[in-house]
This record gives structure tokens, sequence and C-alpha cells, in this order.
């Protein structure tokens, strides 16, 4: 009907206008600090030879570009507690609203970082990006808000919004840093300040849309708020079925107010509700999606693309995501299918990079499996994990619970962040060893008698 066609479209709106300055700002922030690095490496090494009158050291650059991607991740750590406990006394719609002025702070301080030359402003954007998008996709209040507006029979189907924006916000980040847009050297402060634009459409548009229903009722205990929302969101027709479902909810918790994250880990009937929802959110972390991201390019070198065309290369990396997030329906099925593709695909992407130089199709091989890797991510973990949360908690313990999974999330996107730069230097230095203890057949000829070099041999003699 006519009246069903507009709640819907109502939905989508809300799911809009909440996802573009929360998942999306999240995802966009993520992809956009890769394209700028080697222009952020050049501005560190001036800007450090200019205050103090002497060359950087590359393991004080790896750390301060370490501290500058990783730093993101703290924020987004304290965001995630901050968001929490927003989320309870500002409502869900308030709390989402307050957490753009972050955003736009955040902007303006990475924006001016290089004209005043402090790379100290950078790191406390990053800071503060990272707690904006901690609030929201610390797994935190926008799941929140859409599984609580949502229709009981489409609460899994709008709860996949939250992965679309996420997804699109990478891919856009991705076509953004671009050098013909803002990825050049002259341009890279306005990149990182442009996260300041889905911020400005949030307050724009989210407050033409109602709070959450269930915080009306069950937490502020204002039923008449909560009708004229219900019938914004579900018609005058329909809105009384889940006005019902609510009420039942509020009257099992006999006015229990919101719990605390420490009290769930002493509540024995979430025992295994908590048990999965940590696992899952660390599993998505530790899966190695991230690096991944930041694998790419030299994946793609490595296969003979030239330099300048490796970034549009880059974009199917966050297109595959985009596509596979829309197709997040059962969800068991997906998870373990998903880890399971995504077990194998790394395997024999450890395989290819290995042999690589033994055959010239063998690095297509590797861009083949780096692609269905992000795929099978896509599938399942990607998109189902954020939204278990809602599903399995009930609404005195949602809040915490999102907290808790927020924590372990950003705390596990820190320790990737951080130790990543230094894993792939260990890596080529292996790799490097290696080349001197087997060289190359070809080079040494058939019946040579040549013998390989020991790596204590070869560190002894200052090779």
């Amino acid at each position: 009907s006519r009246s069903l066609r507009r709640c819907l479209w109502m939905l989508f709106l809300a799911i809009c206008a909440v996802g573009i300055g929360g998942t999306f700002q999240y995802g966009y922030n993520v992809s956009i600090i890769n394209a700028p690095t080697l222009h952020i490496h050049k501005f560190l090494n001036e800007t450090w030879s200019s205050r103090y009158q002497t060359e950087l050291d590359p393991n004080v650059l790896t750390l301060l570009w370490s501290s500058i991607a990783s730093i993101f991740s703290l924020g987004g750590l304290c965001g995630a507690h901050i968001g929490g406990t927003l989320a309870i006394r500002r409502g869900r719609k308030g709390a989402l609203l307050m957490n753009n002025f972050i955003a736009i702070l955040a902007s303006i301080l990475m924006g001016i970082s290089f004209p005043t030359g402090l790379f100290e402003l950078l790191m406390a954007g990053r800071f503060l990006i990272g707690v904006n998008t901690g609030k929201c996709i610390g797994i935190c209040v926008q799941p929140l808000y859409i599984g609580e507006v949502a229709p009981k029979h489409l609460r899994g189907a709008m709860a996949m919004g939250s992965s679309i924006f996420l997804t699109g916000g990478i891919l856009t980040g991705q076509i953004i840093g671009l050098r013909e847009l803002l990825g050049g050297e002259k341009y890279w402060p306005f990149l990182l300040s442009s996260s300041c634009f889905p911020a400005l459409a949030q307050l724009l548009f989210l407050p033409w849309f109602p709070e959450s229903p269930r915080y009306l009722l069950i937490d502020r205990g204002d039923e008449m708020k909560c009708t004229r929302a219900l019938k914004r969101f579900h018609g005058p027709l329909r809105y009384q079925e889940e006005m019902e479902d609510i009420q039942r909810e509020r009257f099992a918790l006999h006015g229990e107010k919101p719990k605390k994250p420490w009290q769930l880990f002493g509540d024995r009937s979430v025992k295994w509700q908590l048990i999965t929802v940590i696992v899952m959110t660390m599993g998505q972390q530790l899966s190695g999606i991230n690096a991944i991201y930041f694998y790419a390019s030299y994946i793609f070198k490595q296969a003979g693309i030239p330099a300048e065309k490796i970034p549009y290369v880059t974009l199917g990396t966050g297109a595959c995501e985009c596509l596979t997030a829309l197709t997040c329906v059962r969800r068991r099925f997906l998870i373990v299918g998903g880890y399971t593709l995504m077990s194998f695909w790394c395997l024999a992407l450890t395989f290819s990079l290995t042999y690589q130089e033994l055959y010239p199709w063998v690095p297509y091989l590797s861009m083949a499996c780096l692609f269905a890797f992000i795929l099978s991510f896509g599938l399942g973990p990607g998109g189902i994990t954020n939204i278990l949360t809602a599903e399995l908690f009930t609404q005195s313990s949602r809040p915490a619970a999102y907290m808790i999974a927020g924590s372990v999330s950003w705390l596990s996107f820190f320790t990737i962040g951080m130790l990543f730069p230094f894993i792939v230097v260990g890596i080529h230095y292996i790799h490097y060893l290696g080349s001197l203890v087997s060289p190359p057949l070809a080079l040494l000829g058939e019946g040579s008698n040549h013998r390989a070099i020991s790596p204590k041999r070869a560190y002894r003699g200052g090779l």
C-alpha cells in the first residue's frame, strides 16, 4: 500500500542519515590514510629537519608513521566507551548528533597540520577522528539506533546498512585518494580534512528523524513520543505490533536499569552471548583484512602492474567488499564458510608469494588470491559480525555489550596497525637473507661449483 511504501522509504532514509556520519565515516578514514603515505613521510622528514637541524632516523620515521596510523584505533577505543554512555544519557540520536562536532574539530586539526608544520596536530586529528568513528562504529551507537527502529522482520536486513556504508566509505576514500583528485602532494591535507563533509551531512539530515522508539519507552518511559516515532517508522496501521513487542520487553526487564560492562562479565545468563561477540569481533580484526589492504599495492607491483596504475587496480578491493556486503543473510553458514575460504586463500597467497619469481603467471595468481580473500571476508565475517550484538542482547545489556565489543575491536585494530609496519620490515629482512642463502639457479648456472652461504657467514662477512 501507499502507507507501507512511505514507511519503508522513511526507514531507508533514516539508515542513510545515520550511516553517512557513522560507518561510512569509519570506512572513509581507514582508506584515505593510505593514499598520502609517501607525502606524509616527506612532511615528517622536512618538519623534523627544520625543527632539529638533523636527519630523521628511519626507525623513528617508522615509529612516527605507525603512531599516526594506529592512534586512530586508540581514539576509537575511547569513543566506544564514550558512545555507550552517551547513548544511555542523551539517546541514540542525540549521541550521533553530538559526535559530529568531534569530526569537524578533527578535520580542522589535520587540515592545518601541514601549513603550521606541526605533525603533532596530525596525530591529534587522527585520534579525534578515531573517537568520532569509535562512537558510531566502535560497534556502538549506529547499530543500536538501526536495530531499535527496524521492524522485527526487517531487522537483519536493515542492520546490514552498517556494513554497506562501511564498505562504501572504503571505496569512496580510495576514489577520492586518487592523484587526479585529492591524492596529489599538494592536496593531501585537504584529503584528510574532507572527513568533515559526512559529519556536516549528518548534522543536516538526521534531526528530521525521530529518536529510537525502544529508548523512548524502555529507558525514558515516554509512551507518547514512542507512539509518534513508531507511527512514522511503521505507519499508523502497523505500529501496534511493534508497540506490543516493546511493551513485552519492558515488562520482562521489570524496570531494570542499563548495565555496566563489568556487570555483564559477572552475569552467567549472558555468558555465551558475550563469548560469541568477543570471539567474533576479535576474529574479524585479526583475520588480516586490514593488512591485506596495506599489502595490496606490493602484490600488484610484483604482478607487473605499472606503479601509476596500481591505485586504480586497488579500487577493485574496495568494490569487492562493497558488493559482498549486500549478500549477508544466513548468519552461521556465511560466518563459517567465510572464515574457511579466507583460510584457504591465505595459504594459497602464501605459496604464490613465496614462489612468484619461478613462473610469470604466479604473480597474477597472487592477485586472484587477494581478491578472493576480500570476497570471502565480505560474504560473512565482514557484514554479519557487527549485527550479532543487537540480536543476542536485551535492551538493558545492549549498550554495555556494544562497549565491550567495541573495545575488543579497537584493541585488535591498534595491535595490527602498530605492529604491521615492523612486521613488513622484518619480512623483507628475512627475504633478503633467504636470497643470500639460496641464490637463484639461473645465477649459479647448472653444475656450478659455488656453495650456498650460511646466514652466520653472510652476517660476519658484512653482506
